[in-house]
């Protein structure tokens, strides 16, 4: 059952080795990856647990859940496998859920994590993800990714010209960083993107400081699932689609256009476990993420990038358990910084996702794929990223048959 998921590589690094490859460069990536994780994401579940009637305790449990539980697999994955291999949460998957609380109960919803967890176990142990998934060219993956990613640089663009007073000098420092190499490695770009924008937001006046700022550890609110057909049929499938496809899709090919090769059944294994443990505290299913893994590869060298995914891990730990006081802190924080700080970090992924998509093979598949996605019009309650892989493969397949023979010839 087990001979599909693949063997890390080679033995685990240890301490000294983990601290020879760390350093500031991916000390940087770490917390922005983290970041962004912790901003528009977090904020996500927080309307979606609201609007869906769940409590106070409930909605901070389940950010325990995907933010503790998939930080320890990231930790490990990442550690044992030398690969960075971030794994969270499926976000087109949270919105789904948001509209099924409308009729479903909580209860019946946590019985449908478990159904899906268990779906993803099985094609994981199976080794049917990974030849699924081959079966997709890669310039039409990346044409999905290119769309998905589209609107950092856009809200960058957009950031710029809303609150200059704070992104201005983000961008300003950070493209001095990026042009000189040496003061680059002393300070890397993100890291004084950061310094910058915290120091302006600080002296005018962004932050919003009516909102008192409290220590408090989480309390896990365990979930009793009930188990409803309706339920079953409604979310499992589409929310394994979200998942397996769209979100780990969009990370397996983050990953590989980086050149790193990520172990396709172990992390649907892993995927699958994660979503089995994070629904006990109401914790929806577990994917590897496209934008942070995205970003923790956005620079340096290849065989180092693991201890940025490490330090993402051990981050997002310290976020489940102060759950409360984090969210705090995100609330009072300009807006502007964190789309800021997210588009710099992505602009060097969005480049390559666009020069993989239409360097040459697929290009009209991937150019299909790249506007169905950037369009965002979901169908049958299935994200519109999924829908631009499904056109972009069947338009190649019917005007650019002559690249598949090409591909099964490589």
């Amino acid at each position: 059952m087990f001979s599909a998921i693949e063997r890390p590589p080679g033995p685990p690094p240890g301490l000294a080795q983990i601290a020879a490859d760390f350093g500031p460069l991916y000390a940087s990536h770490g917390f922005v990856g983290w970041l962004f994780a912790i901003t528009g994401p977090v904020a996500i579940i927080l309307s979606v647990g609201a609007n869906g009637g769940l409590t106070q305790a409930e909605i901070a449990s389940w950010i325990f859940g995907v933010f503790f539980i998939n930080g320890l697999i990231t930790l490990l994955l990442s550690w044992r496998y030398r690969e960075p291999l971030v794994l969270f949460w499926t976000i087109p998957g949270t919105v789904l859920v948001g509209q099924s609380l409308t009729h479903l109960s909580f209860a019946q919803v946590v019985g449908a994590f478990y159904g899906t967890a268990l779906l993803m176990l099985i094609l994981g142990l199976t080794g049917w993800v990974k030849r699924a998934m081959q079966l997709v060219p890669m310039p039409i993956v990346m044409g999905m990714v290119a769309g998905v990613f589209l609107r950092f640089g856009l809200d960058l663009v957009r950031a710029v010209f809303a609150d200059f007073a704070i992104a201005g000098p983000m961008v300003v420092l950070w493209l001095l960083l990026t042009a000189l190499p040496a003061l680059g490695r002393r300070c890397p770009p993100i890291i004084g993107a950061l310094i910058v924008g915290t120091l302006a937001a600080i002296v005018f006046g962004k932050y919003d400081h009516s909102a008192p700022l409290q220590i408090a550890l989480i309390r896990p609110v365990i979930q009793t699932p009930s188990w409803s057909l309706a339920a079953m049929i409604e979310l499992i499938v589409p929310l394994a689609v979200t998942v397996l496809v769209v979100q780990n899709g969009q990370g397996f090919a983050v990953l590989a256009a980086a050149g790193h090769k990520p172990p396709v059944n172990l992390v649907t294994v892993a995927c699958g476990i994660g979503s089995a443990l994070s629904a006990v505290v109401g914790g929806v299913s577990t994917c590897l993420t496209g934008p942070t893994n995205a970003i923790v590869v956005s620079g340096g060298e290849r065989k180092r990038h693991y201890t940025a995914a490490m330090a993402v891990g051990v981050l997002a730990l310290g976020f489940g358990l102060l759950a409360p006081t984090f969210t705090t802190l995100l609330l009072i924080a300009p807006k502007s910084l964190i789309t800021t700080l997210a588009g710099l970090a992505m602009l060097r992924v969005l480049q390559t996702a666009f020069v993989t998509a239409f360097r040459t093979r697929f290009s009209l598949g991937a150019l299909i794929a790249f506007l169905v996605t950037v369009a965002d019009v979901p169908l049958l309650n299935i994200g519109a990223a999924f829908w631009g892989l499904v056109a972009g493969f069947a338009l190649s397949w019917l005007l650019e048959r002559a690249d598949f023979a090409t591909e099964a010839d490589i």
